[in-house]
């Protein structure tokens, strides 16, 4: 058995996460894998990250721009132990409105019988509902739903996991879903996902880069892109246009620095800023396309 090294720096929780973002910049991650945790008390945070051998901590620590000197450093070799079984053992079920992703690990059966359980296990693929965006993003499709909203054509843009499609599929019984990513990983992991939650004849998953796809003409009454601040504001002429008339747009991957920039380039595109909220430190935006258009004689349409 391979034994793991694992390398954790003590900070401000900001300063961390923004080195694991310059880390997902690079091309090939640097270790197994990096994850960053808030502990909640002064802003303060921790990163880990595991490697398959004792590799060099100064050229990790160089790469993710951390300055050694002013953080609380450790590395060394892992304890044998079944870590598989422990990390699930530490994904505990997320609540999102009424949603509940959960692993294999926690049965539905064991969830509230109010919940509207979504099963998804920790693989390649962004979005197990541990992370601020994609919690976010449930929780306001849930009091969308509430609301009164009702979507006959969704789409699932930059959708890891397929959690948010299959929540999307759970909620609107009748709605087409839609969910595309331009890594065929994710969208492997969502056909799969899709399966496990019985909704498989309810979503189609296709990879495509932004809309290059046939499928994403539109309109869709509701695309839901928890992407990155970038790449959402790159695509705000082409995502208004494809919403219909009183469709809504909610977004998330951004930071609380980024978002007047992005809702800076949706309004600019005509869509009516509706809600942001602030989950874990990120933020999720809701906007929502006219309902009505104007006739050339002032009568309206």
């Amino acid at each position: 058995m391979t034994t793991l090294w694992r390398l954790t720096a003590l900070g401000p929780f900001a300063l961390l996460r923004a080195a694991r973002e310059r880390l997902d910049a690079h091309d090939e991650l640097p270790a197994l894998s990096v994850c960053v945790f808030e502990d909640g008390v002064d802003g303060e945070g921790r990163l880990d990250a595991l490697f398959d051998g004792p590799a060099d901590p100064e050229t990790f620590l160089a790469l993710a721009e951390l300055e050694a000197e002013v953080l609380e450093i450790s590395f060394g070799p892992m304890p044998e132990e079944d870590w598989v079984a422990l990390s699930l053992a530490g994904l505990p079920p997320v609540e999102a409105g009424r949603f509940v992703v959960h692993g294999a690990h926690v049965p539905a059966k064991d969830l509230p019988a109010s919940a509207l359980p979504i099963l998804i296990e920790a693989g390649p693929a962004f979005g197990t509902g541990h992370h601020g965006t994609t919690r976010g993003c449930l929780v306001a499709v849930d009091r969308l739903q509430r609301g009164g909203f009702s979507a006959r054509r969704v789409l699932d843009l930059g959708c890891g996991t397929g959690a948010l499609a299959i929540g999307a599929a759970l909620i609107w019984p009748d709605a087409e879903i839609f969910a595309s990513d331009i890594d065929p990983v994710a969208v492997d992991e969502t056909v799969v996902n899709a399966e496990r939650n019985g909704v498989a004849h309810r979503i189609e998953a296709f990879t495509a880069d932004g809309f290059d796809h046939d499928a994403l003409a539109g309109p869709f009454d509701l695309i839901l892109a928890n992407i990155l601040a970038g790449p959402l504001q790159d695509l705000a002429r082409a995502l208004a246009a494809r919403l219909s008339l009183g469709g809504v747009a909610i977004l998330s991957g951004l930071l609380p620095e980024q978002e007047a920039s992005v809702r800076a380039a949706y309004e600019g595109e005509g869509l009516s800023f509706s809600a942001s909220e602030d989950h874990d430190g990120w933020v999720v935006l809701r906007f929502r396309a006219a309902t009505l258009l104007m006739a050339h004689d002032g009568v309206q349409v």
